[in-house]
């Protein structure tokens, strides 16, 4: 059984806009380092699974930039959505693939935009994955929270699992959606909640079985689409059959139904880079709290987070709190407490008619 990784690359990232576009989300921007974010996450994956056991999973107007940063994939291996039909699509069109070339693949599927900080014990934790999805467990990574978050999803923990030795396994109790503050404050009390990262370890085979029985539609239509892999008419059934696919996440349709699901405590210095506002917790901040990127002149200025790499100045006196970002064609003020309202600057550009800048 070897392992195959699989990166989703299908959002669209609109939190971290004007930086980001349609045609360049957040996974294709350079936003915790010098190179983007997808190809962090593909050579984070390199110790554990080389760049010819890795894939991924992407639109159609992203398939070249994702061939252009990632040129070590083998072509077939880039596998392109004629649609986004969310992550539970996403993962069995990579499974029914996955499979015509390796019937015994164990997968890790996750996502292309998150921010790691220590890539060495991520690999530790992913390896103790693998050894559970060996063991018959669909698993999980569980990232132990260090504060009350409300704005990800919950793995609530079960019982110890003897899964070889190394690092704890534990069963999933349940899987449960993002809580109000209250909430949140009462799972990081009792130890028994991780943030859930999106990041899944499984048998290939053991997927497509559980989908069979949670999500038989899709099932289907995944089986008459592999039947056609490798043949001339495997574009036009992609076409005619993935848009009809249910468009359901992983978790809903899989993960909150399915029973032997384990997971691993793993504390890696994992962040979802939700926003801008997320940045300095990555990043680092100076003395008084501001994180610069680029060209900016800040006196008296608080707990602010600039990026200017437009190739202008941004100056700022006696801010506090603010978001400010500049780009060639757009700039971007807003509070960092309502980092997550950057989504009604875009409902307002299509009212407007603004394609050229969305």
């Amino acid at each position: 059984m070897s392992l195959h990784s699989v990166i989703m690359a299908g959002g669209s990232g609109t939190r971290f806009w004007p930086l980001s576009r349609r045609v360049t989300p957040k996974q294709l921007l350079a936003i915790t380092s010098d190179r983007t974010m997808i190809r962090e996450t593909a050579e984070r994956l390199v110790s554990l699974t080389p760049f010819a056991t890795q894939w991924v999973v992407c639109g159609t107007v992203h398939a070249d930039a994702v061939r252009k940063e990632l040129p070590e994939l083998p072509r077939s291996h880039i596998l392109v959505e004629p649609v986004g039909r969310n992550t539970a699509p996403c993962i069995g069109l990579a499974c029914i693939h996955l499979l015509r070339e390796d019937p015994d693949a164990v997968v890790c599927v996750l996502p292309s935009d998150a921010h790691v900080s220590d890539a060495a014990d991520f690999c530790r934790h992913l390896a103790r994955a693998e050894a559970a999805a060996k063991a018959g467990f669909i698993t999980t990574l569980g990232i132990r929270p260090s504060r009350p978050e409300t704005g990800y999803g919950y793995i609530q923990t079960g019982k110890s699992l003897e899964v070889g030795a190394g690092m704890a396994v534990h069963r999933v109790e349940r899987f449960v959606e993002k809580p109000d503050l209250a909430t949140a404050q009462k799972y990081l009390a009792s130890g028994d909640y991780l943030w859930n990262a999106g990041i899944f370890v499984f048998s290939a085979r053991q997927m497509l079985a559980a989908m069979q029985k949670h999500m038989p539609e899709l099932y289907t239509s995944l089986m008459a689409l592999g039947e056609n892999i490798g043949t001339p008419g495997y574009d036009a059934r992609l076409a005619e059959l993935y848009p009809r696919m249910p468009s359901q996440s992983i978790d809903y349709g899989v993960m909150e139904k399915e029973k032997d699901l384990a997971v691993v405590p793993s504390t890696f210095g994992w962040s979802d880079v939700g926003s801008f506002a997320a940045l300095p917790e990555v990043l680092g901040v100076d003395e008084h709290g501001n994180l610069v990127r680029g060209t900016a002149l800040l006196d008296g200025c608080r707990d602010c987070v600039v990026d200017s790499r437009a190739g202008r100045l941004v100056a700022g006196v006696g801010l506090g709190g603010l978001m400010v970002i500049d780009t060639k064609d757009a700039l971007l003020v807003i509070p960092k407490d309502r980092a997550q309202d950057v989504k009604t600057v875009l409902e307002q550009l299509k009212k407007k008619g603004r394609e050229d800048l969305l």
